[in-house]
């Protein structure tokens, strides 16, 4: 079993930053997916990023460059850096992990964007 531990949520006024930190416990082996979701009130969670183990990223259209997804193997972690946030990326943001086929999914970090 792994269990995500997710850090770095919080308040921020638009235009703001935040670096959102996810750590896996337990073996890196077959560890391949890791990446983030968000889910605002009302609406379907959507992909926000993913990074494979060799560094491939992807990103969900509505980011238009101003996050950073980024892992270290070494320590099982992911990270999410989001610059120039706007009031709709407010939403509750998710940690998956991809390890053997099986998805793991952290307990959510709040965003709160607004002045």
């Amino acid at each position: 079993q792994m269990q995500l531990a997710e850090s770095g949520g919080g308040s921020v006024q638009p235009g703001g930053s935040l670096r959102l930190s996810c750590a896996a416990s337990g073996s890196s082996a077959g560890i391949s997916f890791m990446g983030w979701y968000r889910q605002a009130p009302g609406q379907q969670r959507e992909l926000v990023a993913l990074i494979s183990q060799k560094g491939t990223t992807h990103y969900g259209d509505f980011v238009e460059g101003r996050f950073t997804i980024s892992r270290d193997n070494a320590k099982n972690t992911v990270y999410l850096q989001m610059d120039s946030l706007k009031p709709e990326d407010t939403a509750v943001y998710y940690c998956n992990v991809e390890r053997s086929y099986t998805n793991y999914w952290g307990q959510g970090t709040q965003v709160i964007v607004s002045s």
